[in-house]
């Protein structure tokens, strides 16, 4: 990392954790040092017992032992729940954050708007109490190790350092052997994970057109291409992983030869006792790496979902809390509006402003592709503006927190999207349930009765996505859920497409009843019966604002440039039938 770079949103999150890595390394010290046990006994039991044929030394060292076995495995398990609360801890500061970033990014249509981030953190929080990183926390004993064996002999000292670093050459080519494939394994698992939900997603198309057996040739062949890359992963891992274990396993047999060895020509501090503690000591020195080798695959993993969520987290900043703003009252500017989909150079709107005042109802019509349903999404807030802005009672709707905001709004996209959960949850918004209120917004779009004939009746559950509803259901709920709360200013892209003439009758009953509270309305159109209760009309082709008015007078100069159009075409059309005769009369 930069030492002149702040430190990311990610990295102060771990760096809020610096208190329960300290206990957590205490923890392991004592633990580390408490293994040494089991080796303490066995030297005291041939020096104290065998000797002198004590059976109550004998009882003395056993219940010392099991003591220490005891406090060892306390202190194990304390470190094990410190580490989780670690995790637990960082889960409450990140989650949040990271779910509000997904949002945002499935918003701006950028990378990490699935629930792959969730994932990667879950790895990350899963990681603090991995063998792995308690491995890492381990690590400082094997300093006390190696400074231990120096004190017993300097050759057993140097040994140990030698054999440390070739452990560590062993973990550096674990990982440019490894880290390769690894890295690839997991992008073809996530591609692979991505192409499955967007196969169930479509369920209904590739069943009804036969195309479960090709998509399922594609994700096949991305889930061998993730299993062929791990499969690569693990074996190198597994080799290395073998490499590490014998050199620990050399080290405590050669540590424990040179100690005879210098016993044998009286160089060895302590007496011959010494060479199983140094045989001991150099094994324990090199436990952590050993550890951390067996463990690469989860370090390289979590590695990975580090940095694709410090990536996302950078990328989306949290936003800040901006100064509360009055409840607006419907007064909506629309200023020069250049915009296109987020990520996308290309402009779908150029140029576009009008104003409406409250109770206003604006009717916006124009043929496909003629950027309705962009306009709709800079209208609520959901798009940013490349050029000009949109504005609610004087105040950029883009930048409106719209937690504050989204109570005075309704909107009704094209693609009504229902929740997990009752129709009067979903009414609501899932906020606290105003029975009075959601009953007025289902009786304004002609709903009530319907609901009241189900055995559940508001208590009803949707279904995932609302499939438990018809087409024309599902919008009319979503219409109610646009109108709940009486906003004072709700955008409708095409609310009439799935309805009946019962459905455009209530359509137009509600905008009536709304209007007359004065609410604003735009409302984006293909079919001429929302026309009637529209007081302004505006006009679009390929993302141009030809006309905006009055509705009659909108209507009237497009009828009127109707005509105009067709006179020439009329004209060419009898001058054809003129000529045509004059050929008959002289034949």
């Amino acid at each position: 990392m930069n030492p002149n770079k702040p430190p990311s949103e990610l990295q102060e999150a771990i760096a809020s954790l610096r208190p329960y890595f300290v206990r957590a390394g205490w923890f392991s010290l004592f633990s580390s040092l408490l293994v040494l046990a089991p080796s303490v006994y066995m030297l005291e039991v041939y020096d104290r017992v065998v000797n002198s044929r004590n059976h109550t030394t004998l009882v003395m060292l056993t219940l010392l032992v099991l003591g220490a076995y005891v406090v060892m495995e306390v202190l194990e398990w304390a470190r094990s729940e410190v580490m989780y609360e670690a995790g637990t801890e960082l889960d409450k500061k990140l989650s949040g954050r990271v779910f509000n970033a997904i949002f945002e990014a499935n918003l701006k249509r950028q990378p990490g708007g699935t629930q792959q981030p969730l994932n990667d953190l879950r790895q990350v929080r899963d990681f603090l109490h991995s063998p792995a990183l308690l491995a890492v926390l381990e690590s400082p004993i094997a300093l006390v190790m190696m400074v231990l064996l120096f004190l017993i002999s300097p050759v057993l000292g140097w040994s140990s350092l030698v054999f440390g670093v070739l452990q560590t050459l062993v973990a550096w080519l674990n990982e440019r052997s490894t880290k390769p494939p690894l890295t690839q394994a997991n992008r073809s698992a996530i591609a692979a994970q991505q192409y499955a939900d967007g196969t169930l997603r479509n369920a209904e198309v590739i069943e009804s057109m036969g195309m479960l057996r090709n998509t399922h040739r594609r994700w096949l062949s991305k889930q061998q291409d993730f299993l062929r890359l791990q499969a690569l992963a693990s074996e190198r891992a597994g080799g290395f992983q073998a490499l590490s274990k014998l050199v620990q396993n050399i080290l405590s047999s050669l540590l424990l030869g040179l100690g005879c060895w210098l016993l044998l020509h009286n160089q060895l501090n302590g007496g011959g006792g010494m060479m199983i503690i140094g045989s001991i000591f150099g094994g324990r020195m090199l436990a952590p790496l050993v550890q951390v080798v067996s463990q690469w695959q989860a370090v390289v993993n979590v590695r990975d979902a580090w940095g694709r969520l410090d990536q996302l987290l950078t990328t989306i900043p949290a936003k800040p809390n901006n100064m509360a703003l009055p409840a607006p009252r419907g007064t909506l500017q629309v200023e020069q509006l250049v915009a296109g989909a987020p990520g996308s150079p290309v402009p779908i709107l150029r140029g576009v402003a009008f104003a409406l005042n409250p109770s206003d109802v604006l009717a916006v019509v124009g043929p496909s592709a003629s950027g309705k349903t962009t306009l709709a999404r800079l209208l609520v807030g959901l798009w940013p503006a490349v050029g000009g802005k949109v504005r609610l009672d004087g105040a950029d709707v883009h930048t409106w927190d719209k937690g504050e905001l989204g109570p005075h709004i309704g909107y009704l996209p094209q693609g009504v999207e229902l929740f997990e959960g009752s129709l009067a949850e979903n009414i609501a918004r899932f906020g606290e349930v105003d029975r009075a209120k959601v009953e007025a917004a289902t009786r304004a779009v002609g709903l009530h009765e319907f609901i009241l004939s189900l055995p559940q009746g508001y208590d009803s559950p949707v279904g995932a996505d609302g499939a438990r509803l018809s087409g024309g259901q599902r919008q009319r709920v979503g219409l109610a859920r646009a109108l709940y709360g009486d906003p004072v200013f709700v955008v409708l892209d095409e609310p009439n497409s799935s309805l009946d003439e019962e459905g455009d009758a209530a359509l137009a009953s509600a905008i009536v009843t709304a209007k007359a509270r004065g609410t604003t309305f735009v409302v984006m159109t293909h079919r001429t019966s929302i026309l009637a209760v529209a007081d302004k009309m505006l006009v679009l082709r390929d993302g141009q604002q030809q006309a905006f008015g009055p509705r009659d007078e909108v209507l009237g100069a497009l009828n009127q440039a109707a005509l105009q159009a067709q006179a020439p075409a009329q004209a060419a059309a009898q001058q054809a039938a003129r000529a045509g005769q004059t050929r008959i009369v002289a034949a």
